[in-house]
């Protein structure tokens, strides 16, 4: 049954009707207040999606100092395939023996990676001031072509270059516990390890193992 409202006029409107075009109006006015409220503050929830996604990703790749701190490579660890700036493949163990003998340093990076570049003064500081020490520089970069414009970019082309074409996760990196980088190594004259675990080149024990070892 259709209720009418009658004026003077007698010109009949259905009540049903105010109904549906009151609710539709409604339904407009909350579509164009979301409409706002979305434009208004499109910066802000940008800005949180961002916080949430470093947030989760510092979840996977923390920090934390490994409990283990380790003085060998494992076999598996040594037999990890590595390329250099011509494409040639060759292992961590071939690395290491080229370097026998003395104090070796290895240092993860990637032109990707803030912290690493924001390390890069001090790193060339702590270089610098061990003329007699060999630095090998490995690459986490995401391609090839990545890895060779990193290397031009920042002036890397010098020294000695190798980057991981199997990616992040490989024998290698997993055996070092690689959650972070950069991240340093300190070899010793033996090839064992002498310092597992800095994040920094400004850690003082990088340069303290590096002062026992040549003493």
């Amino acid at each position: 049954m259709i209720i009418s409202i009658k004026f003077k006029t007698n010109f009949k409107i259905p009540y049903r009707l105010i109904i549906l075009q009151h609710k539709h109006f409604l339904r407009l006015t909350d579509s164009i207040l979301i409409t706002n409220f979305v434009h208004q503050n499109l910066k802000k929830m940008k800005r949180i999606l961002v916080y949430t996604l470093l947030f989760v990703f510092q979840l996977g790749f923390s920090q934390e100092v490994p409990k283990v701190l380790k003085t060998k490579f494992s076999k598996e660890a040594l037999a990890q395939k590595l390329q250099d700036e011509s494409g040639k493949e060759t292992s961590i163990k071939d690395i290491l023996h080229q370097h026998k003998g003395k104090v070796l340093v290895l240092d993860f990076w990637a032109g990707w990676c803030r912290d690493c570049l924001k390390a890069f003064p001090k790193a060339k500081e702590l270089e610098a001031n061990n003329p007699n020490i060999d630095f090998v520089f490995l690459s986490l970069e995401r391609s090839k072509e990545g890895f060779d414009k990193s290397l031009e970019k920042h002036e890397m082309t010098d020294k000695e270059n190798y980057w991981f074409a199997s990616g992040w996760k490989n024998n290698f990196n997993n055996y070092v516990d690689l959650n972070w980088i950069p991240r340093y190594i300190v070899v010793d004259q033996k090839s064992d390890i002498a310092k597992y675990y800095a994040i920094s080149p400004e850690d003082p024990e990088i340069q303290s193992t590096i002062d026992k070892l040549t003493k």
